[in-house]
């Protein structure tokens, strides 16, 4: 096991590690304990009672976040010519067909969100191996599947993310930065718990949100009551 530096040791006298936080004292302590230099990102990590391998239960969606992610997100929109003016206007940062999927294919993903016409979507079935396995692949249940491409590329720009549960039951989420007051924290992380606990599984038996827990990029992570989630 590698040595603790000084910093880290005394950021972990700072959080019990045993202790329930409540969301708001969560969010308080995760600007306290974050040690990089940088804007560090600020997540949350869920772990739910459900099983995954069903296909009932393999939980999917977006949010919007109020205040964002503090993140620009890059956005590649895959359209044809007569959408490209409304993407573009729309602030996406690249708009194309043909010519961004040979690039994909020859490896390039510098985007964060793609968004599709569903006429285009045939075209992308070589590139499912590659936009899949990366969280890139545009679905209809995300909204980035659609005729409404301005309105997807604004809602992506003004802070909406997905988030699915992974084959842990696991769903990992940022929730904002360091450099956000708690307050804006708290009111991310309750916008995106909340879309959560609406997505709830009739199928799910016993304690839906089994844990939750809070931590800044390198800093400890701060074990949240899943009761202060109301």
């Amino acid at each position: 096991m590698a040595n603790l530096t000084k910093k880290r040791k005394e950021v972990n006298t700072k959080v019990d590690a045993v202790k329930l936080y409540e969301l708001a004292e969560a969010c308080s302590l995760v600007k306290q304990v974050s040690t990089p230099k940088f804007d560090a990102s600020v997540d949350l990590h869920v772990r739910l009672g459900i099983d995954p391998r069903k296909a009932d239960q393999a939980i999917r969606g977006t949010v919007t976040l109020p205040h964002g992610t503090g993140k620009t997100k890059r956005v590649l929109v895959l359209c044809t010519p007569e959408k490209e003016a409304e993407a573009t206007g729309a602030g996406a940062d690249y708009v194309g067909l043909d010519e961004y999927i040979a690039k994909i294919e020859a490896g390039w993903t510098d985007v964060d969100v793609i968004v599709a016409m569903p006429t285009v979507m045939a075209k992308l079935g070589k590139i499912g191996r590659i936009l899949g396995p990366r969280g890139l692949m545009p679905n209809p249940k995300t909204g980035t599947v659609t005729m409404d491409i301005a309105g997807a590329v604004t809602e992506v720009k003004g802070g909406k993310i997905a988030f699915r549960v992974d084959k842990f039951g696991i769903i990992h989420a940022s929730v904002g930065r360091v450099s956000f007051d708690a307050t804006k924290l708290k009111e991310n992380a309750d916008e995106l718990l909340h879309a959560i606990v609406k997505l709830k599984p009739s199928s799910a038996k016993g304690a839906y949100m089994k844990t939750i827990s809070m931590a800044s990029t390198m800093s400890p992570g701060i074990k949240v009551d899943p009761r202060s989630v109301r």
